[in-house]
C-alpha cells in the first residue's frame, strides 16, 4: 500500500503534477496562464513522517506524504499528497527558484506560485496537469539530503487572490529516500561554496 502511494506520489510528481484544490467538488478558480513546463526533474527527495498542519486555501488536510522535488533549470516544489478521501489526486506544490542555505542544515525556498491539482484537472499522457496561481511565501526545511536527514518543512504562501496555504510536516526520524535522476548545474545559493 505505502509503495502504491509513493509510486502514485512520483508519478503525480515527474509529470509536474505538483498540486491541487481545497475542495474537490469546488476547484479553486484560477486566473493565471500556465507557466512554460519545459525543465525536467533531476533530483527527488521523499521524507516520511507527517503534518502537523496542512492548509489549503484555508480548509485544513491530513497529508499522506512530502516530497522535494528539483528541475534541471532551478525549479524546486515542496510537494504535498493531501490524504483527501474524496479524490486520490489531490496535491498541492510549493514552488519556487533557486533556494538558498543559511548553512549546512538548513534550507529556504521563496515561493513564487502554488501549484493546485485534483482528479478534475485536464489530463495529459493520463496524468492530471496542476494549475498555477501565482502566490507569495516562504518554505524552510532543516537537515540536509546529504545525510539523508530532515527534521522538518514549513511553508506559508499567499496566492494572488488572497488565499493562504500553510504546512508544517515533522519527520518521524527515517533516512530520507534521495534519488539523483539525471545530472544537472546547482541552483543553490551556498555561502559555504
Amino acid at each position: 500500500m505505502r509503495l502504491c502511494r509513493t509510486a502514485t506520489l512520483m508519478g503525480l510528481i515527474m509529470g509536474l503534477a505538483s498540486p491541487c484544490f481545497a475542495e474537490s467538488s469546488a476547484p479553486i478558480p484560477v486566473n493565471n496562464p500556465p507557466a512554460q513546463q519545459n525543465a525536467l526533474i533531476d533530483l527527488l527527495a521523499l521524507m516520511s513522517g507527517h503534518c502537523k498542519t496542512l492548509k489549503v486555501a484555508g480548509r485544513t488536510f491530513p497529508c499522506r506524504t512530502v516530497a522535494y522535488a528539483h528541475g534541471d533549470k532551478g525549479r524546486v516544489n515542496f510537494t504535498v499528497a493531501v490524504d483527501d478521501p474524496a479524490d486520490d489526486n489531490h496535491v498541492v506544490s510549493f514552488s519556487g527558484e533557486n533556494g538558498k542555505r543559511a548553512d549546512d542544515n538548513s534550507y529556504e525556498l521563496r515561493i513564487d506560485r502554488m501549484l493546485l491539482n485534483s482528479k478534475d484537472r485536464p489530463k495529459i499522457d493520463g496524468l492530471p496537469v496542476p494549475a498555477e496561481q501565482t502566490s507569495t511565501g516562504i518554505c524552510r526545511q532543516t537537515g540536509n539530503f546529504a545525510a539523508k536527514q530532515v527534521s522538518d518543512v514549513t511553508c506559508s504562501a499567499t496566492d494572488s487572490e488572497g488565499r493562504r496555504y500553510e504546512l508544517l510536516f515533522v519527520s518521524d526520524g527515517k533516512p530520507v529516500s534521495v534519488r539523483r535522476i539525471r545530472q544537472s548545474a546547482p541552483s543553490i545559493q551556498d555561502p559555504f561554496k
